[in-house]
């Protein structure tokens, strides 16, 4: 995960790195100064964003999710149950490999979005937290910092799985639609991790985040149609599969990316996207900025 405890410097009060108060020399109880320009907030959003990537750099183990799950799933999937689905699919193997790489994609976004919650979780309970609320930083800046960093990742988790993807024989014969999917995954994926976020400050920890995201994350991955077309499944789960914004981004960017209907799943996924970080956005910094 690339939430950790922090390096010994951070942000002081103009936005230049500084010593880090202990706990035992910097008081919880400073409040971010209201006369912090949007300037300065870039800057420190900046110098939190330097401070997760350099830890990244110290701990290169945290890219492990980003680099392997992306290898693992496309394996499996389809090497497991590419040929069955695929015959379903009107072809065989090769079929499936263009319908579930663009699932695929839908679904990095998730995961990196899980590994917000459990690190944010990790760096309240190590104290990290602490540190940056006794400074004069705007706390919008830390959260906005995290998101930044694991949208690089899911970007570096995406590249992966298109290299492992074309090794396996998916097609990329529509080049604009790939970078629109890319897009729209991260469009949704900074949608979810305000919601992560948000379970990483009000869960106890970050086993709790983990099992919350699992029980999440499970049914809406496979009541959806990222590995699997939902023709064949009950009629309750394809009820389900229909207002899962997991199936309206894997048919959206698998209509971009090898054709087919784009229109009505784009414009649900974009609401989605828009309603959750609307409504968690606001939720995740006031329950920051209140966590005692």
């Amino acid at each position: 995960m690339s939430a950790h405890p922090s390096p010994t410097t951070t942000l002081a009060k103009g936005g230049s790195a500084a010593h880090l108060p202990s706990a035992a020399e910097a008081p919880l109880a400073v409040k971010a100064d209201p006369r912090i320009s949007p300037r300065a907030h870039l800057r420190h959003t900046g110098a939190l964003i330097r401070r997760n990537l350099l830890w990244i750099r110290q701990d290169p183990e945290s890219m492990f999710d980003a680099i392997l799950f992306p290898v693992i799933f496309t394996l499996l999937f389809v090497y497991v149950f590419g040929g069955s689905i695929g015959q379903s699919l009107g072809g065989g193997q090769e079929r499936y490999v263009q319908y579930v790489v663009p699932g695929l994609m839908a679904m990095m976004g998730m995961n990196m979005a899980q590994g917000v919650g459990t690190g944010f979780n990790t760096d309240f309970n190590s104290g990290v937290m602490d540190r940056f609320r006794s400074l004069p930083i705007g706390r919008g800046s830390v959260l906005f910092a995290k998101i930044a960093v694991e949208l690089m990742r899911m970007l570096i988790a995406t590249a992966v799985l298109m290299v492992v993807g074309v090794l396996v024989g998916f097609d990329i014969t529509n080049w604009p639609g790939l970078f629109a999917s890319v897009g729209l995954s991260v469009i949704f994926g900074s949608a979810l991790m305000w919601v992560f976020l948000t379970l990483g400050v009000i869960m106890k920890s970050a086993q709790s985040v983990q099992a919350m995201g699992f029980l999440v994350l499970m049914p809406l991955q496979f009541g959806s149609s990222i590995f699997a077309p939902t023709k064949s499944m009950p009629g309750w789960l394809q009820n389900f599969t229909e207002y899962n914004p997991l199936s309206s981004l894997a048919d959206a960017a698998r209509g971009l990316m090898v054709g087919g209907p784009v229109e009505h799943a784009l414009w649900v996924t974009l609401a989605w996207s828009l309603g959750l970080t609307a409504v968690m956005a606001p939720i995740a910094i006031h329950k920051f900025r209140t966590k005692s």
